[in-house]
């Protein structure tokens, strides 16, 4: 794993100074602590941090061809190069390493931009064709890997790994983006291909930009899940356990030492289940532990583990670890909610210390219908079906209105939240079933200022428009459609890069594989979500031969941590610095005053405001971080 940045001259040919480039890279350095490298010429320049996983002898970057024609920084890794190589090698392509690199060059030589396509793996690269002037900046289909650029008002496109690369880059602007904020408020990141800043984007995973020196850039689509499978053939639990064990098996080439993260969830479990029966040695894998049984799931991946005779560790949180929240804005460089993060780094920290690669389990409850939101979802689309939409909008919306809020409530009569949703369309509810503070959640938070510069902008288009999408799909694909193009890439996938290669630690998601998610993602509902196993249902089944029944079949849980009591406790102080700050204040996008009475109230036991109290937490940290 590693980073990259560069620089192009669009108009002209200018020389970028080179110190410019030392400095970008620098930025990453955390990316890739085994190399460094640069290339510059008239008009483009190349910079590149590595993290030796194959070839570590031979696979320094930027890697050029030979005839110095084409040039490439990668980050990621090809799982197909083999592969490739062979068909390339067939084809005339002479090759001087044994790096997944040097595919790339030789595969737009021969192929083109069909070469997309044909790649399986993470990646983001920026491949520089000389004889085109063409500059080629790519992102694999599911955004696990990521990649942030600008243009410039003088012709300058500037890009990198993180927006930390970016910075150093002298006339990038630096305003942020209201509808950027806006979004963040309602989903607790900042959903592709937006960033915080105004200037900067992210390139959309399964899409690469090409630019001509002279032209605009322009964006190509290269991969869908909406797109025919050839692949589809049978839809058991034998196929299920073959596929992904091949997807594993892919995941497991590496020269380097290589582990697992297991949660004691089924997704991990179900990787740790398919790497133990095709490694000769002992399995490492690694977890987290709290002290709040509720939170805790370290007794089932102990339990994984000792089936399968893993070297495993455990890491104990017994507290918020103060320092690392700290670090947050530092890691993220944009506003980023999930608090998942702060368990996510710690159990990365922990793998770095024995492993430089580690598989997880990321991918797989969109992949297989996993979240409880998929059930819910579908539960309302039926209800949703008897009634006419008008009749639904009026008598659903008034009981709403009137239903008192349910935080106090058994879980059972908490129906506020379920009646507002059924008084919406499909997409309007999903929308709202993913947000992390509703619309009237956020409404009271920001000031009359910031609402009369957002100009009516609803940050819920951004979910509706996925899952509205012109396609022959059924209600639940249209739920996965809309995470995999927003919530997978914007928060999951953010995350679990930023904090494995904040300690230097590549992770490989077998569940991401293409072929894998695209037979996962044609499947049946019934086989997805079933009234007996929940989601994930025919994963569960196929598992039942390699994982205990009570795992998998147990409730489930999310990776998160006890944030409401973290802010009544350890917490306590900065969240009461965070309604005091005057930073947050002269932003001109929070009510202080409404700050002040959710931290009265959740100090006070009376509410749970931790969302919300989170997410302007964040954001003020986000404020610091930007301006020192």
């Amino acid at each position: 794993m590693c980073g990259l940045v560069g620089l192009l001259d669009m108009r002209t040919r200018r020389d970028f100074d080179p110190a410019l480039v030392q400095r970008m890279t620098d930025a990453i350095a955390h990316r890739g602590p085994d190399g460094e490298g640069a290339w510059l010429e008239p008009g483009l320049a190349l910079g590149h941090r590595r993290l030796a996983i194959i070839d570590l002898a031979g696979g320094s970057q930027p890697m050029r061809t030979t005839d110095g024609r084409l040039a490439v920084v990668f980050n990621g890794e090809i799982y197909n190069f083999q592969e490739l190589r062979a068909e390339l090698a067939g084809r005339g392509a002479r090759f001087e390493t044994r790096s997944d690199t040097e595919v790339l060059l030789h595969g737009w030589r021969y192929w083109g931009e069909s070469m997309f396509a044909r790649l399986h793996g993470m990646f983001a690269f920026a491949l520089w064709d000389a004889g085109e002037e063409t500059l080629v900046l790519a992102r694999d289909r599911f955004g696990k890997k990521p990649l942030h650029y600008a243009e410039l008002a003088d012709g300058r496109l500037v890009f990198g790994s993180e927006i930390k690369a970016l910075a150093p880059v002298p006339g990038l602007p630096r305003d942020l983006d209201p509808t950027a904020v806006a979004d963040f408020f309602a989903y607790g990141y900042v959903p592709d291909p937006k960033t915080i800043y105004r200037a900067i984007r992210k390139l959309p995973a399964a899409h690469a930009m090409i630019t001509r020196r002279g032209a605009s850039p322009r964006l190509l689509r290269f991969w869908s899940p909406l797109e025919p499978s050839s692949n589809l053939v049978a839809q058991t639990e034998d196929e299920l356990v073959e596929r992904l064990a091949r997807a594993v098996r892919s995941r497991l080439i590496a020269e380097v030492p290589l582990g697992a993260l297991l949660s004691g969830g089924v997704d991990s479990s179900a990787v740790v289940a398919m790497m133990a029966r095709q490694s000769k040695q002992p399995v490492r894998t690694f977890s987290i532990s709290f002290g709040e049984r509720g939170y805790d799931e370290s007794e089932y991946a102990s339990a994984v583990a000792e089936l399968y005779g893993a070297n495993h560790t455990v890491r104990r949180l017994d507290a918020v670890d103060v320092e690392l929240v700290a670090r947050l804005p530092e890691i993220y460089d944009e506003p980023f909610g999930d608090v998942s993060a702060i368990p996510t780094f710690a159990v990365c920290a922990q793998a770095r210390q024995l492993v430089t690669v580690a598989l997880s389990g990321d991918g797989g409850d969109e992949a297989l219908g996993g979240y409880r939101r998929y059930a819910f979802h579908m539960a309302e689309e039926r209800l949703r079906a008897w009634l006419p939409a008008d009749l639904r909008r009026s008598l659903f919306g008034r009981l709403a209105d009137v239903y008192p809020r349910g935080a106090w409530m058994p879980r059972p009569l908490r129906a506020k939240t379920t009646l507002r949703e059924l008084s919406l369309d499909a997409a309007g509810a999903y929308a709202r079933i993913v947000s992390a503070l509703p619309e009237e959640a956020r409404r009271p938070l920001f000031s009359a200022d910031f609402h009369r510069t957002l100009n009516g902008y609803d940050p819920g288009e951004t979910v509706r428009a996925a899952f509205n999408v012109d396609a022959d799909l059924d209600p639940l694909q249209r739920a996965q459609y809309a995470d995999l193009t927003t919530y997978l890439p914007g928060d999951i996938l953010t995350k679990v890069d930023r904090a494995s290669m904040a300690n230097s630690l590549e992770l490989r998601s077998p569940f991401l594989d293409a072929d894998f998610f695209s037979w996962s993602f044609h499947l049946p509902p019934s086989a997805k979500i079933s009234p007996r196993a929940g989601g994930k249902a025919i994963l569960k089944k196929a598992m039942e031969r390699y994982l205990p029944k009570d795992l998998l079949y147990r409730p489930k849980r999310g990776f998160t941590v006890p944030l409401a009591e973290w802010l009544r406790g350890p917490l306590r102080r900065q969240l009461r610095a965070t309604a005091e700050s005057a930073r947050l204040r002269e932003s001109g996008f929070i009510d202080a005053g409404e700050v002040e009475n959710l931290v009265r109230l959740h100090l006070s036991g009376r509410r749970d405001c931790s969302k919300a109290l989170w997410l302007v937490w964040v954001f003020d940290a986000f404020l610091a971080h930007a301006a020192a």
